[in-house]
């Protein structure tokens, strides 16, 4: 599907299903090429969130990796491989692991995590360009009725 050429009507009757996948693949794979250029996986910040008691982590504890599955699980995607991610931490000595597998945070990793989050105003700006704030309220607005009509939860 296009829209050259492309009535508003006719733009009005395409499927939402076909754009909102369009737009997550187009939106993660520019996310991701951004993180990449700056020596980062997605998959490892996410890591280094979840293990932050700064960021999501409630209490700053350790956790092993099947507990960081479950905790990303709405949001991980297939491919990612978050034994090999953390892997990559533990090598530049952004986590520690003990002896039962849990990982745990290095104060490296949490200056990493700052350092990273920095990265995320400009990924936005790029992404909003030409976009007003009013204009995007209105798409989040419209996407989550549109899952509530499907019967799905808006967090």
């Amino acid at each position: 599907m296009t829209t050259q050429q492309v009535s508003d009507a006719e733009l009005a009757g395409q499927p939402a299903a076909y754009w909102t996948g369009v737009a997550y693949e187009a939106l993660i794979a520019y996310t991701r090429a951004r993180q990449a250029e700056k020596g980062y996986t997605q998959p490892q910040f996410w890591l280094l969130r979840n293990l932050s008691v700064n960021d999501i982590s409630p209490d700053g504890e350790g956790m092993t990796l099947p507990e960081l599955r479950k905790a990303m699980a709405s949001y991980i995607r297939p491919e990612d491989d978050l034994a090999a991610e953390a892997e990559a931490l533990l090598e530049r000595g952004r986590l520690t692991q003990d002896a039962e597998g849990w990982l745990w945070l290095t104060p490296e990793g949490e200056q990493a995590r700052v350092d990273l989050a920095r990265n995320a105003p400009a990924i936005r700006a790029a992404l909003h360009e030409g976009i007003d704030d009013a204009d995007y309220v209105t798409t989040v607005k419209v996407l989550q009725q549109l899952i509530r009509n499907a019967g799905g939860a808006v967090a």
